[in-house]
């Protein structure tokens, strides 16, 4: 709760400094935008929309409306937004394997998420941690490697295909480690299973496990990303921990349904990126391990197709399906 009022607080004082920006073209919103969100509530991008919706509807005087429709490693919130009318009043906040991975695994949808959804702008960079219950007796990536060699381990995921279940894939391909996949619907109630002894340990968003690493009630061995967190430097990147070559970094993306028109893109790129450069939002992005670094709409885009292509390689290479 008190994350969440600080994040209020930090919405209010940055909203003046983007009201110019939105003035610029009056046009544009007319009406509140709905803004859905494609995994649960706590998870990175649903801390990112509610985070900026103040300041937006300050600037705008028009409401930024969250709206969470988790499932199916994002697939679910992902159609729906696909669907929408193209006119920048439904948007989707997800993380971009929605884009960059699921079509590639997921043989059965009926939308494709790399095709009707076009780049507003990447919100942040975030990534996942490895994490145990403490009765797994280990407190470094060599002793849980050690540990697990013997033994058939279960992990906990956030979903089929997201994040945690990419980095849990590669860590098992790089290390030769075997593990059983529990996917779960989010990170926040993989976590608790993982608090309880359910199971064993979990490849798990960073915001969503670290209060819990801090407390004593998980341990945290390795974040996936190429370096350490920022709410969490004492625990060291898999790669500095011994997984040589390992990396495992993710953005949360704000996309539109294909035909939303470019000046509509342009405009709510501009008035999100103020607000995300403002220290008191940047502040709390980092507070939650959220880096946001700024980006055009084309430079979006270049960047989701770099990350298709990078994990078309790894899923081929794992051979990943989902049904």
């Amino acid at each position: 709760m008190k994350l969440f009022q600080c994040l209020a607080a930090a919405a209010v004082l940055s909203a003046c400094s983007v009201s110019n920006t939105m003035a610029q073209s009056p046009d544009y919103p007319v009406k509140p935008v709905n803004a859905i969100i494609a995994f649960p509530p706590g998870t990175p991008g649903d801390i990112i929309v509610r985070l900026i919706a103040e300041p937006f509807r300050l600037a705008t005087k028009h409401q930024l409306i969250p709206e969470n429709r988790p499932g199916a490693g994002g697939n679910i919130g992902a159609e729906l937004a696909a669907r929408s009318n193209a006119d920048g009043y439904s948007l989707l906040a997800s993380v971009d394997t929605v884009v960059t991975v699921n079509p590639q695994i997921y043989k059965k949808l009926n939308f494709k998420a790399n095709t009707d959804l076009v780049p507003v702008i990447y919100f942040a960079n975030t990534a996942q941690t490895l994490v145990c219950h403490p009765g797994v007796p280990v407190k470094t990536v060599p002793e849980f490697i050690a540990y697990a060699k013997g033994r058939d381990l279960s992990y906990a995921s956030g979903g089929q295909g997201v994040p945690g279940h990419l980095a849990a894939e590669l860590f098992i391909a790089a290390t030769g480690v075997k593990m059983t996949h529990i996917p779960y619907k989010g990170p926040a109630m993989a976590a608790q299973d993982v608090l309880g002894g359910v199971v064993p340990c979990g490849f798990l968003a960073t915001p969503v496990v670290m209060p819990h690493v801090k407390s004593g009630k998980l341990t945290g061995l390795a974040v996936t990303s190429a370096k350490r967190s920022p709410i969490a430097p004492e625990i060291p990147t898999m790669a500095e921990a011994g997984v040589a070559g390992y990396e495992a970094s993710f953005g949360e993306v704000l996309l539109a349904p294909k035909g939303t028109p470019e000046a509509v893109i342009t405009r709510l790129n501009e008035t999100i990126s103020a607000i995300l450069l403002q220290p008191a939002v940047r502040e709390r992005m980092l507070a939650a391990d959220l880096e946001f670094v700024p980006n055009s709409p084309a430079q979006a885009a270049a960047r989701l197709q770099a990350e298709t292509q990078k994990w078309r390689k790894t899923v081929e290479r794992l051979g990943l399906q989902v049904d």
